[in-house]
């Protein structure tokens, strides 16, 4: 047996391996592929003041891999509205739950105050601080 470092096409063959594996237990709902959705804010400058990155998996779920607003830009709501952006397009392809994690010292209170639910913590990671699990159901509502 030898241990290496993966190639692109090797990538490609283990995502297609744990691909197949998943839609012979549970069909894809939505697609077979990864839909990203990945928006910028800017200014009339055209400077970036934040952004979320994330994407819709095959069975609907919309996770949230990055959201990052400038530190001079925050508590103007530009977080907020940059979330229901991403969440009503998410729903408009089919997904119908959010999925993210955080940190207690990056956006936990934030997400809460946006209508999610913590369903797992990771105590005492980092040292002295709490990983986060959160997910929040979408509708058209």
């Amino acid at each position: 047996m030898n241990f290496e470092v993966c190639t692109s096409d090797e990538i490609k063959t283990i995502v297609k391996g744990i691909n197949d594996y998943n839609y012979s237990k549970v069909p894809p709902i939505l697609s077979e592929m990864w839909t990203p959705i990945n928006y910028v804010v800017k200014d009339s400058n055209q400077e970036i003041l934040g952004g979320l990155l994330s994407g819709i998996g095959y069975w609907g779920g919309l996770e949230i891999k990055i959201l990052w607003v400038r530190e001079d830009m925050r508590q103007q709501g530009i977080a907020s509205k940059l979330l229901k952006t991403v969440e009503d397009v998410a729903i408009t392809k089919g997904a119908t739950i959010s999925i993210l994690d955080t940190f207690d010292f990056q956006a936990e209170v934030f997400y809460l105050k946006n209508g999610y639910t913590i369903f797992g913590k990771l105590d005492d990671f980092p040292s002295g601080h709490h990983r986060v699990y959160l997910s929040k159901k979408l509708s058209n509502d």
